[in-house]
């Protein structure tokens, strides 16, 4: 039996999305875990940017299982409350397109660089990334979070366009480190300012993570049924096989893939309410993929609803061809708002 608390809050709409009050029983479900401090924060910024991103360029997309097993149905979502919307932001500088999506980068439990897919979610000190709750913490034995993470934003064959961002503070929710929850299989990081490197070698601050690149809005308890099928578009690193061998994708850019959302009913791992889109990325590297609801080319900018957790080959052809989510409820809005308002700093001093 999946173990899943379930929320009855009023949400509204506002800068951040609405106002809720959470209890003392549903803020224990907030989980939050240190990955850098600012005085090793350094450190981690030279490890992924020394010798040209020596390691950013050999880390291989992470890899636990990403396949699950299940059907499409055309059953309707149960939200936990009412519908709530965070605005999303444009970069500072004038005229730059918002440059959200990126890697996830870190070292895992067996010593080795990898990545995730990963994108900035607006948040008060606009210092936000959604992804993947695996590619925060290590569950193969006692939860714990991975080490050296950081986010590269706009990330392309090796380069770092916009700088790169420690991480400093991780937010999931309880069911997912304790009962591994299909349903809350999400994380949000507090980053640091972002850092590129100088003509000397020595580090230098670029500043905060939504003015550089912008930032997507987020999308909660939002409609899905019969007669509702948003469509989003997926963006994310995809490299992984399919599970006829071929290889369609590098993960060496980010890709993009457009489809309706439907729900999912699985059967291995178990969930409650996944989620699933219309959507051909293959597994390895797509974990952390963002989902944007109403997402505009012109700005750039659309509304969080989904983050890959899974692929699934619903056809049986031997190709995956649906991205599978878990729904976007008043629980991962408590999760957000708690990490939305924890401010990062910098790891630099100039």
């Amino acid at each position: 039996m999946i173990r899943r608390r379930l929320l009855a809050l009023g949400v509204g709409v506002g800068l951040l999305g609405a106002t809720a009050v959470a209890t003392p029983a549903q803020a224990a479900d907030v989980v939050s875990a240190p990955l850098a401090s600012m005085a090793n924060g350094q450190q981690v910024a030279t490890f992924w940017l020394a010798d040209g991103g020596a390691n950013l360029k050999s880390a291989t997309p992470y890899a636990p299982t990403t396949e699950v097993h299940g059907e499409r149905t055309s059953d309707a979502v149960v939200p936990s409350g009412k519908p709530g919307l965070v605005v999303p932001v444009a970069p500072e500088a004038e005229g730059q397109l918002p440059q959200t999506s990126g890697k996830v980068f870190f070292v895992g439990a067996d010593g080795q660089p990898h990545w995730c897919s990963g994108t900035a979610v607006q948040s008060q000190y606009r210092n936000l990334v959604a992804t993947d709750a695996h590619c925060v913490y290590d569950m193969e034995g006692a939860p714990a979070t991975v080490d050296k993470w950081a986010f590269v934003p706009g990330y392309t064959e090796g380069t770092t366009p916009f700088g790169l961002y420690v991480g400093k503070q991780a937010f999931t929710h309880y069911d997912f480190t304790q009962y591994k929850d299909q349903d809350r299989d999400f994380a949000f990081v507090n980053v640091y300012y972002g850092v590129v490197p100088s003509a000397s070698g020595a580090l230098t601050s670029n500043g905060r993570l939504a003015d550089i690149v912008g930032a997507q809005g987020l999308a909660f308890n939002q409609p899905i049924d019969q007669t509702t099928t948003p469509t989003v578009d997926v963006f994310g690193y995809p490299a992984g096989p399919n599970p006829d061998g071929t290889r369609p994708y590098t993960g060496a850019t980010l890709e993009r893939s457009t489809g309706q959302t439907f729900v999912m009913r699985l059967s291995d791992p178990p969930a409650d309410q996944p989620v699933g889109v219309d959507s051909p990325f293959t597994g390895e590297g797509a974990l952390g993929s963002s989902w944007l609801q109403t997402y505009s080319d012109d700005q750039g900018l659309g509304y969080l609803n989904g983050i890959t957790t899974g692929v699934s080959d619903t056809d049986g052809d031997g190709r995956y061809d649906t991205g599978v989510s878990p729904y976007f409820d008043t629980g991962l809005y408590l999760i957000f708002r708690a990490a939305a308002a924890t401010w990062s700093g910098r790891i630099t001093i100039t």
